[in-house]
C-alpha cells in the first residue's frame, strides 16, 4: 500500500466520518438532512472501496503491487453507491425496491455482487458462501420441500433489487448499526491503540501482577483482554500481543502448549468484555431494542467471571509447579503507569459516563477520540515535537479506514442473510417451529443453540453468527420466557466458543504457532483454561441476575459472589491445586470440588449453598489428605530475559498490513 493509496482510504474515511458526525449530532448544515437510506449509501460509498483497495482478490496477492482490476471494482462501487445515495428519496418514493428503472436495476445487481466480493475478501468463502445461498433463496423459496422453509418467491430482478434498494437486507439491521454506532466505536478502539494505550494496560498488567507467582502468564490475561475490549478481535490480539507475551511465558517456566493456550483464551475473552467488546454486542443494541449501555452492563459479570477462572487455573498452575514472578525492581511502578496513562483511564470513566448517565452511544465515542487527540498533541506541542503530529493524525486515520472498512464489508455481507429470510417471509415462522420441533423444554433448546453456535462459528464471523442466530433462535429463547439480553448474550458466548475449540480453534492456531507447539495439543489446553465461558451461558441464562437483569440488588450482590466462589472452585479443580490450602488434590477430590464448583453457579439459593458447604469441605479435607505440597524451591527463571520480553511494549498498538489481514 503506497502513500498514494493510503492518502485516497484517508480521504474516504474522513469524509465518511464526517457524514457519520453530521448524523450523530444533528449539524445538518445549511439545513441539509439526509434520509436513512441515502446516508447508508453514503457509508458503503466512502468505506466499501477500501476493501477492495486494503484486501486482495486472492491471498497470493498480498504485499504486490495494487493491481488495476481492484481499483477499477473500487471506482465502480463508489460510483454505484453515490447513484443509489443520490436517489435515496426516489427509491422510497417509486417502490424502486419492487420496480426499479433499468440503471437503478443494474446497479442492485452490482452493489450485490460487490458485497459478496468485499464479505469473501474480508471474511473468507466459509460465511461468503452461506451468506450467498441465502441471498440466492428467494428465488427457489416456493419450492422447498420442508414447510417451514417455504416461503414467498421472487425472480433474479426483484431479488437484486430487494437486496440492494430496500430497508432489510444490504441497508438491513446490521448495516444500520455499523452505519450510527460502529464508526465511532471502532474509531475509539484504533485511537486507544494509536495515542498509547495499548503499551499503558500492557504496562498496568505487568506493575500490578508482574511480581507474582505466574506473573508473566497474568500480564498475558490482563494485557489481551485489555486489546481485545479495543478491537474485538480474537486472532488480531494473539498476533499483537502473543510475540511477547509467549516468550516471556516460556522464559518464566510455563509449558510451551500451555503459554499458547492462556494467550489465546486470553485474547478470546477479549471480544466479550465491556465497555467496547465485539461487533456483535452493538449489533443486539438493534435487535433486543435496549441501549448499549445496559447491554455492556449485562455483560460484564459474566467477563469477570470468564478472566477469573483463567486468573485462578494459573495461580494454580503456577503454585504446583513452583513457578514464580519477575523481582519488583525489573517491573514498571504501579503508581508511576497510573500517573503517566491517566489520559487513558480518564478516557475509559468519560465514555462509561456518557454511556450510563446521557444514554448517548452514538455520540459518545466521538467525545473521547476528540480527548485522546487533544491529549496526544499537546504532548507533542510540550515536547517540540509538533511536526509528528500530521504522521500521527495520518496513521490513525488510515488505520480506522482499513478496521471500518473490514467490518463494513463484512455487516453489509451479512445483511444478505437477513435479507432472503425476511424477504421470503421464513423468518416469521422459523422461531415457532423450532420451539415446536424440542416440544418447548428449554434445556433442549439451549444445547441445540450451544451447538449451532459453536458449527456456525468455525466458519463464519462472530457478527455473522449472531445475526443468523438473532433471527432463528433468540426469538425461540425470548418467547420460552429467557430475558432477551441472556438470551441474546447466549448466542454471542457459544459463538467465540471456537476461536479456542478444535477443530477449527483460530486463536489457539496463531497461539501455537507463535509458541511452536502443537495445534490441538494447544487448542485443549485453551479449551481447559476458557472452560468457564462453556458454563457461563447456561448460568447466566437461568439466573439473568448475573446480568444485573430481572433482580434487585441484594440478589445482584450474593448471586456475584457465589458465581465468584463457583469459578474459584472449579478453576482449583480442573488444575488439582487447592488454592489458600496450597496442597495437590486427590482425583476424586477434584471431581467433588468441580461439581461443587457448578452447583454453586446454579441458579437456585439453595443450590448454590449446598455447593458452597461441599466446597469448602473438600478443601479442608485436601488439607490432610492429598498428594503433596509444591516442588521444594522455585524453578529458577532468567529475570532479566523476561522483563526484556514483557518490556517491548513499543511494538504494542502499532498496525501493520499482515496483522490487519490476519484478522479473518
Amino acid at each position: 500500500m503506497t502513500t498514494p493509496w493510503k492518502t485516497v482510504i484517508v480521504v474516504l474515511t474522513v469524509i465518511g466520518t464526517l457524514i457519520a458526525m453530521n448524523q450523530a449530532f444533528f449539524w445538518n448544515p445549511g439545513g441539509f438532512s439526509l434520509l436513512a437510506n441515502s446516508y447508508l449509501y453514503l457509508v458503503l460509498a466512502c468505506f466499501l472501496p477500501i476493501v477492495f483497495l486494503c484486501y486482495p482478490i486472492v491471498k497470493s496477492q498480498g504485499g504486490k503491487r495494487l493491481p488495476s482490476y481492484d481499483i477499477a471494482i473500487a471506482a465502480l462501487v463508489l460510483i454505484t453507491c453515490l447513484y443509489l445515495g443520490y436517489n435515496g428519496e426516489t427509491i422510497i418514493t417509486f417502490g424502486w425496491d419492487y420496480a426499479a428503472p433499468p440503471l437503478a436495476t443494474a446497479a442492485a445487481f452490482v452493489l450485490w455482487i460487490a458485497v459478496l466480493d468485499a464479505l469473501r475478501r474480508t471474511a473468507g468463502l466459509v460465511v461468503t458462501g452461506i451468506a450467498l445461498a441465502f441471498s440466492l433463496y428467494p428465488l427457489i423459496a416456493d419450492v422447498i420441500p420442508i414447510g417451514f422453509l417455504r416461503g414467498l418467491s421472487f425472480d433474479l430482478k426483484t431479488t437484486a433489487q430487494i437486496h440492494a434498494l430496500g430497508a432489510d437486507s444490504i441497508l438491513g439491521l446490521p448495516l444500520q448499526v455499523g452505519g450510527s454506532i460502529l464508526i465511532g466505536f471502532l474509531m475509539f478502539g484504533v485511537a486507544l491503540q494509536h495515542t498509547g494505550g495499548a503499551a499503558f494496560f500492557y504496562d498496568l498488567a505487568q506493575a500490578a501482577f508482574g511480581r507474582f507467582r505466574g506473573g508473566s502468564a497474568k500480564v498475558s490475561v490482563i494485557s489481551s483482554g485489555s486489546m481485545g475490549m479495543m478491537s474485538g478481535s480474537a486472532v488480531s490480539n494473539v498476533l499483537t500481543t502473543g510475540p511477547m507475551t509467549i516468550p516471556a511465558m516460556k522464559r518464566s517456566g510455563f509449558a510451551g502448549k500451555y503459554a499458547a493456550g492462556v494467550e489465546a483464551t486470553a485474547s478470546t475473552g477479549g471480544t466479550i468484555t465491556p465497555p467496547i467488546m465485539g461487533t456483535a454486542a452493538f449489533l443486539m443494541v438493534s435487535f433486543v431494542g435496549v441501549p448499549y449501555a445496559e447491554i455492556a452492563l449485562a455483560a460484564a459479570v459474566p467477563a469477570l467471571l470468564y478472566f477469573l477462572g483463567i486468573f485462578v487455573q494459573i495461580d494454580a498452575y503456577s503454585a504446583k509447579s513452583g513457578l514464580r514472578g519477575v523481582r519488583r525492581e525489573l517491573l514498571p511502578r504501579f503508581g508511576g503507569v497510573l500517573l503517566k496513562g491517566w489520559p487513558y483511564l480518564t478516557a475509559l470513566i468519560g465514555l462509561i459516563v456518557i454511556l450510563i448517565v446521557y444514554k448517548n452511544e452514538v455520540q459518545a465515542p466521538y467525545f473521547v477520540i476528540a480527548f485522546l487527540l487533544v491529549v496526544e498533541i499537546v504532548k507533542f506541542a510540550l515536547s517540540s515535537d509538533l511536526k509528528k503530529v500530521p504522521a500521527l493524525l495520518f496513521d490513525f486515520v488510515y488505520s480506522a479506514g482499513r478496521t471500518i472498512g473490514e467490518i463494513i464489508g463484512i455487516i453489509a455481507g451479512v445483511g444478505l442473510i437477513v435479507g432472503g429470510l425476511s424477504m421470503t417471509g421464513v423468518s416469521l415462522s422459523m422461531a415457532r417451529e423450532l420451539i415446536a420441533l424440542v416440544d418447548g423444554n428449554i434445556i433442549l433448546i439451549l444445547i441445540a443453540g450451544a451447538i449451532t453456535s459453536f458449527v456456525l462459528g468455525m466458519g463464519m464471523t462472530v457478527s455473522a453468527v449472531y445475526v443468523f442466530l438473532a433471527i432463528i433462535l433468540a426469538p425461540a429463547l425470548v418467547a420460552l420466557g429467557i430475558n432477551p439480553i441472556a438470551g441474546h448474550l447466549f448466542v454471542i458466548y457459544w459463538a467465540t466458543v471456537s476461536y479456542i475449540t478444535p477443530p477449527v480453534a483460530l486463536a489457539s492456531f496463531a497461539a501455537a504457532n507463535i509458541a511452536k507447539t502443537p495445534p490441538m495439543a494447544t487448542s485443549l489446553v485453551a479449551m481447559r483454561l476458557g472452560a468457564v465461558k462453556y458454563i457461563i451461558p447456561f448460568a447466566f441464562v437461568f439466573n439473568p441476575a448475573l446480568l444485573a437483569q430481572d433482580a434487585g440488588l441484594v440478589e445482584i450482590i450474593y448471586t456475584l459472589l457465589f458465581a465468584v466462589i463457583g469459578v474459584f472452585f472449579i478453576g482449583c479443580a480442573f488444575e488439582g491445586w487447592a488454592i489458600g490450602v496450597e496442597r495437590r488434590m486427590h482425583a476424586v477430590t477434584r471431581v467433588i470440588t468441580g461439581l461443587a464448583g457448578i452447583t454453586t453457579l446454579a441458579p437456585e439459593l439453595t443450590s448454590s449453598l449446598i455447593g458452597l458447604g461441599v466446597g469448602v469441605l473438600a478443601m479442608v479435607v485436601t488439607r490432610f489428605v492429598n498428594t503433596g505440597e509444591a516442588p521444594t524451591g522455585e524453578v529458577p527463571i532468567e529475570d532479566d530475559a523476561v522483563a526484556e520480553s514483557l518490556a517491548r511494549t513499543d511494538d504494542i498498538g502499532e498496525s501493520t498490513d499482515e496483522t490487519d489481514s490476519a484478522r479473518t
